[in-house]
C-alpha cells in the first residue's frame, strides 16, 4: 500500500512521508582537519535532485545552518527558489562556524544566539519562515534547552518559524522538550533497521511528535553499493570517521554492520524493491510517525528513495521476517563498541 504523506507532529503541517536530506550537499567543511562533510560536491546536480524530488512528490527539506558552514542552506534557498511554497523546509541551530574558511568554530545554546541564528538562515534560504526549526546541540542540557523555548515561542508568534524540535537521540531530552514545549512538534533522531529506537517512538507517541529519522539508510551501508573491501576518501566523514561514526572505521565498512545488511538483505527485497527502497519501507512499518530523510546528492538516488513512497510500508509478513533475522544481532548491537551514534563523546565534536 502506497504511502505518501504524514503529519509533522501536532503542528498540523502535512508532508510528504519521504524527506530528503541536505547534509551531503553542503559540501566539503571541516572541524580542523577532521572533514564533515561528505566530500566535494556538484552544486547544479544538487539543485537539479532537490526539483526532482518535489516533482515526485517529496516536499520536506531537512538541512541545518552548519552543513557546509552555510552552504548547504544557500544551495537549498536557490534549488527552491520559485518553488517555495511546495516545500516544508526544516533546519537547525546551535554549532557555530565560520563561512569564509568553511571551519566548525564551537556551540552556543544562548537565547540571543538562537535569535540571531534564524535571522541568518532565513537569509541564506531566501525565504521568509521556516517551517520547523530544530535545536542542534543533541546533548544540551534540559534546563538549557528549556531556557530557549519561550524565544522559539516568540518567532512562532513573530512568523518566522512554523514549529520547532530537537535533534537529540536521547529519550529524556526529546521528552522534556515534547512536554514542556507548546510549539514543539518533532524529534530528529537516528533511526534504521539495523538501529531501532523504541523509547524515542514512544515518546514521540506520548506527546503526539514525528519522528524524523536522520541515518535511515546507515549512511550508504543500505544501499548496497559498500562491500567490505570499499575505501572512502579522506575528505569524507565517513572516510576520517569522528568516534560517533561507528557505521565505518578507517575509511572502510564496519564488519559487523555489513554482516547486518547481509542478515537483512533478502527480506528487505522479497518483494522486488530495493535494498534501500526496503529499508525505507521497514521504517513506515515501524511506526505511523516515521519520516526517514535519506540524503541524496544526485537525481538518481532521489529516484529511487521517491519511489519507496509507492511500495509503501512493508508488508506484515516482511517484516516479521526482518525482525526476526535481526533478533539475535541487535542483542549483540547493545555492546558500546557496536554503538554508531549514542553515547556520543563531548564537544568539541561536532554532530552534524
Amino acid at each position: 500500500m502506497a504511502v505518501t504523506t504524514r503529519m509533522l507532529g501536532r503542528s498540523g503541517i502535512e508532508v510528504s512521508a519521504l524527506g530528503m536530506g541536505c547534509w551531503a550537499i553542503g559540501g566539503p567543511w571541516a572541524e580542523g582537519s577532521q572533514p564533515l562533510g561528505w566530500g566535494a560536491v556538484d552544486d547544479d546536480e544538487s539543485v537539479r535532485a532537490v526539483r526532482r524530488a518535489l516533482d515526485l512528490g517529496v516536499t520536506l527539506f531537512d538541512t541545518a545552518d552548519a552543513y557546509g558552514a552555510g552552504h548547504g542552506e544557500r544551495v537549498l534557498g536557490r534549488a527552491l527558489a520559485g518553488r517555495r511554497d511546495e516545500a516544508v523546509i526544516a533546519t537547525k541551530w546551535g554549532y557555530t562556524f565560520d563561512e569564509a574558511s568553511r571551519q566548525a568554530t564551537g556551540e552556543d545554546a544562548s537565547p540571543a544566539y538562537l535569535r540571531g541564528a534564524v535571522t541568518a538562515s532565513l537569509r541564506r534560504l531566501g525565504t521568509d519562515r521556516i517551517d520547523l526549526y530544530q535545536l542542534h546541540l543533541a546533548d544540551l542540557s534540559v534546563p538549557r534547552a528549556q531556557a530557549l523555548i519561550g524565544t522559539c515561542e516568540d518567532l512562532v508568534a513573530e512568523g518566522l518559524i512554523r514549529a520547532y524540535g530537537w535533534s537529540t537521540d536521547r529519550p529524556d531530552r526529546a521528552a522534556a522538550f515534547g512536554q514542556a514545549a507548546a510549539g514543539a512538534t518533532a524529534v530528529q533522531h537516528a533511526l534504521s533497521v539495523l538501529r531501532d529506537a523504541p523509547e524515542l517512538l514512544a515518546v514521540c507517541d506520548k506527546y503526539d511528535l514525528a519522528s524524523i529519522n536522520q541515518g535511515p539508510l546507515g549512511m550508504g551501508l543500505l544501499t548496497g553499493k559498500y562491500t567490505a573491501s570499499s575505501t572512502l576518501p579522506r575528505d569524507d566523514v565517513r572516510g576520517l570517521a569522528p568516534g560517533w561514526l561507528g557505521w565505518f572505521r578507517g575509511g572502510r565498512p564496519a564488519p559487523e554492520w555489513l554482516r547486518r545488511v547481509g542478515a537483512v538483505r533478502a527480506a528487505l527485497t522479497a518483494d522486488g524493491r530495493t535494498l534501500a527502497q526496503g529499508a525505507l519501507g521497514w521504517i513506515w512499518a515501524r511506526s505511523g510517525r516515521t519520516i526517514p530523510i535519506p540524503g541524496c546528492r544526485t537525481v538518481a538516488q532521489v529516484e529511487e528513495n521517491a519511489a519507496a513512497l509507492h511500495r509503501g510500508p512493508l508488508p506484515g509478513d516482511q517484516f516479521a521476517e526482518v525482525e526476526r533475522q535481526l533478533a539475535a544481532l541487535r542483542t549483540a548491537a547493545l555492546r558500546d563498541a557496536d554503538r554508531p551514534h549514542w553515547p556520543r563523546p563531548a564537544y568539541p565534536t561536532v554532530h552534524p
